[in-house]
């Protein structure tokens, strides 16, 4: 089998029973550590106020980042306005999408999308699909943690920048599996870490930050297999410097398994005879 029996952690949360199977069905070990959950705001201020400014004919551009994000936010501002309103603001302003996910959402309001983000849908080509729009007012619709380089890049240009937070990557109320992926990394009890989104990370990292062993976290990666979802994931791995060694032709939970299993091997072989045991 392509894993070929190597231990593979995983921090997959919402789909964590399914990434266990399918490591396993490629002949992997796993260790699945959910690390991370969709915390609804406790205060949805920022979002209401963000209504009452494009109910007003306050902004220009609305630019969507996620799907899910997208949908969220209709369902909060739907608490306080008919559901209709906030798609017929929509189709007053310029309307941004990062990639399909966020594209299908609005279809479904029947929002018409002007510019669409091509692949791999970064804040880069965010920022360069929007470069000759003289829109200024300008609201970002943000998913889990904030990106300070999106919003300093339209910043930088002179728009005037409105972040609209409608929920929250949190920490699982469990730590206890998450502990225990950063000790099994630790003592080289993995061979494999999977990365599918950029959020898990940051959590990784946060654990380790509380434990005082960032740094041997970061250096017992090196020893590994790390594979990453996407450009996004791939991004934020670099920011914690632990470049990843490989990344999903596809995007998809599926293609990073099967991909992961069948380069995996090769990449222990050669990183681990560099770091004496």
């Amino acid at each position: 089998m392509p894993f070929s029996g190597l231990r593979v952690v995983s921090l997959e949360s919402r789909r964590a029973e399914e990434m266990g199977r399918l490591i396993r069905n490629r002949g992997g070990d796993p260790f699945v550590a959910p690390s991370m959950r969709e915390a609804p705001l406790a205060n949805n201020g920022e979002a209401f106020r963000f209504g009452e400014r494009l109910f007003s004919g306050g902004f220009d551009m609305m630019i969507f980042l996620t799907g899910v994000g997208t949908r969220a936010l209709t369902r909060v501002l739907a608490t306080r306005w008919p559901a209709e309103r906030f798609a017929e603001a929509l189709r007053q302003v310029t309307v941004v999408a990062r990639g399909p996910k966020p594209v299908a959402a609005l279809r479904e309001m029947n929002v018409p999308v002007t510019v669409t983000v091509p692949s791999p849908n970064t804040w880069r080509e965010l920022l360069e699909a929007i470069r000759e729009r003289p829109e200024r007012r300008i609201a970002v619709q943000e998913y889990g943690k904030s990106n300070p380089d999106l919003l300093e890049g339209l910043q930088a240009r002179g728009a005037d920048v409105t972040p609209v937070r409608v929920y929250q990557w949190a920490l699982p109320e469990d730590l206890g599996p998450l502990r225990e992926a950063v000790r099994r990394i630790l003592a080289e009890e993995a061979d494999v870490v999977l990365f599918t989104t950029s959020v898990q990370v940051v959590h990784l990292f946060a654990i380790a930050a509380e434990a005082g062993v960032e740094e041997d976290l970061r250096t017992a990666m090196r020893r590994m297999a790390v594979a990453s979802i996407g450009p996004t994931t791939s991004e934020m791995l670099e920011e914690y410097g632990v470049p990843p060694d490989m990344e999903s032709s596809q995007g998809k939970m599926g293609f990073l398994v099967m991909e992961a299993s069948e380069r995996a091997p090769e990449i222990v072989g050669r990183k681990r005879p560099a770091y004496p045991q």
